[in-house]
């Protein structure tokens, strides 16, 4: 099969059917099928597009904003993308190749610049820009903005990481996640970017695949109708590109990643709800579903501020990796579902059974679980923090003596948590702490070395962020407040109202506040602090701060 010339796109239907003639196993292996299945077009190089004079471009290019993200010592990853109408599936501009520029300053007015230079933004990547702007000074903030043409694009805020073997006192941090569109405004992140933050990090459901409608659903717009086009599921690499520039036109979105640089990760609803590894959620054969995820792993990567190690081949992309903040803190961002295996069950809240305890079950992959492992046996940082996705804890969902527990969480993984965290004991780590996300509520948990006996030790702390806005509204006690925390003694808290989660790790404590807002259905809502916890270093558990 050759790959399609730039500008041109293959029907659907179409790819469709080369998917099923390929297989799973020639789609991986065979690169140049594989490049035209999963994005319709050529890589960069391998059939040069022609170059548009910048000058041509008549309207603001910079409509998606700026990002950072992935910091490191000297570093840091700036993002943007051109789109002079986002909502249409090139984004406004033609198949050719932009030259964009980029500065790198100590002061928001860019007199004293330290770094410049130039980057294409590629039509294949939907003009899209990664530039990692190196020969940075270690813990400092950094102001950067890209020009081309007569536009120039918003100021963005970043910092880098402290130096290797630094002993930096703190380290400020917020965990978010889960920003359904078409659920509510995403308020929290407005004021998430008046926070004094160093580092934010995103784990999981950025966007939705669901249909939103004319009305942005729940914000139930009066000033503007939205194009039919979203008024479906996405399916294609347009529908993900189209996807994400509505929600990067939120203004509290595009706000928080230009005031701090972003470490994001995925979980489902990039892609698809609850896939699992090849599986789909429908029942579509597994290589066509492996077409749907290139897309969205193309556009994913396309829309956030990754380097170039994460960017797709085909239908993979390997995006857990690892950040170091000097020797306060080793960050090890996990990916819990391009790896893991088919839930058990069905996929229903079951109780744990020789299905979901099965020791060949993962949840990260054998070769992710192995990484993770060894990064704790060379880790020289006070705390290990574990960025991922779904509830790692055990979260029995009634006060039955076998009670259900999810299937889609790492309880529908056991032997895999317990694998893990056997490793975490072996490697000596004395301060774990898990960021989650996924399930719109905010929680804390004790980690157990065994969940069934709560005397037993605790091997560290887990802290689930609320959603941004999944879920609407919310309340402070849902309906299932009083049995999740009389059936889990190790849960400390539990709220299901929207927000994000402060987390400031130090040299003696580390110290999480739960702010939320009261609604996301309208918007600008005050955010207040519903709790604070602190867990001290070398004595793992929550207490009331």
């Amino acid at each position: 099969m050759t790959t399609a010339a730039p500008g041109t796109r293959h029907s659907d239907e179409e790819l469709r059917a080369a998917a099923r003639h390929l297989g799973r196993r020639r789609f991986l292996t065979v690169t140049g099928a594989a490049a035209a299945l999963a994005f319709a077009t050529n890589l960069p190089g391998t059939a040069q597009a022609a170059e548009l004079d910048a000058g041509r471009i008549a309207d603001d290019p910079f409509t998606l904003g700026v990002a950072s993200g992935d910091p490191a010592p000297d570093s840091a990853l700036l993002w943007t993308r051109l789109a002079p109408k986002p909502f249409e599936p090139d984004g406004g501009l033609p198949a050719a190749r932009v030259t964009v520029e980029w500065e790198v300053a100590r002061d928001e007015r860019f007199r004293r610049i330290v770094r410049r230079g130039r980057a294409t933004a590629h039509p294949e990547f939907g003009h899209s820009v990664h530039v990692d702007a190196r020969g940075l000074d270690p813990d400092r903030v950094y102001h950067y903005r890209f020009r081309t043409g007569s536009w120039v694009s918003p100021v963005g805020r970043t910092r880098t990481a402290p130096a290797t073997g630094a002993r930096p006192g703190e380290l400020r941090l917020a965990a978010v996640s889960c920003q359904a569109y078409h659920d509510g405004y995403f308020t929290a992140y407005k004021h998430l970017a008046d926070e004094d933050l160093d580092v934010v990090f995103h784990l999981g459901d950025y966007l939705y695949e669901y249909a939103v409608d004319a009305v942005g659903g729940a914000r139930q717009y009066t000033d503007r109708t939205l194009p039919a086009h979203f008024d479906r599921e996405t399916m294609t690499l347009d529908d993900y590109r189209m996807r994400y520039g509505l929600y990067k036109s939120d203004p509290d979105l595009r706000a928080a990643h230009a005031a701090h640089p972003f470490v994001v990760t995925w979980d489902d609803h990039e892609t698809e709800n609850n896939y699992a590894d090849d599986i789909p959620e429908n029942d579509v054969p597994p290589e066509e579903f492996l077409l749907r995820r290139a897309a969205a792993y193309r556009a994913y990567w396309e829309n956030q501020p990754l380097r170039l190690p994460q960017r797709p081949q085909g239908p993979d992309m390997q995006l857990y990796r690892r950040l170091r903040f000097g020797r306060l803190a080793q960050f090890d961002v996990l990916d819990t579902r391009q790896y893991r295996s088919d839930q058990a069950y069905g996929d229903t809240a079951h109780v744990p059974g020789p299905e979901s305890q099965d020791p060949a079950r993962t949840i990260t992959g054998a070769t992710q679980e192995r990484w993770l492992i060894d990064g704790w046996r060379t880790s020289r940082a006070l705390w290990n923090v574990v960025p991922q996705q779904v509830v790692l804890s055990e979260r029995r969902l009634d006060l039955n003596a076998e009670a259900k527990v999810s299937m889609d969480a790492w309880d529908g993984y056991s032997a895999s948590r317990e694998r893990v965290l056997a490793g975490a004991r072996s490697a000596g780590v004395e301060n774990l702490m898990v960021l989650t996300g996924d399930v719109h509520v905010g929680y804390a948990f004790d980690i157990k070395e065994d969940f069934a006996d709560q005397d037993s030790r605790t091997l560290g702390t887990e802290i689930v962020a609320t959603s941004i806005a999944s879920g609407k509204d919310g309340a402070e006690r849902p309906d299932t407040w009083e049995t999740y925390m009389k059936a889990n003694p190790h849960l400390k808290f539990y709220d299901g109202r929207r927000g994000y989660v402060a987390v400031t790790l130090g040299t003696e404590q580390a110290r999480a506040d739960f702010r939320t807002v009261p609604a996301v259905t309208t918007p600008g809502a005050p955010i207040s602090t519903a709790a604070s916890f602190v867990t001290e270093a070398g004595d793992p558990g929550l207490k009331p701060a």
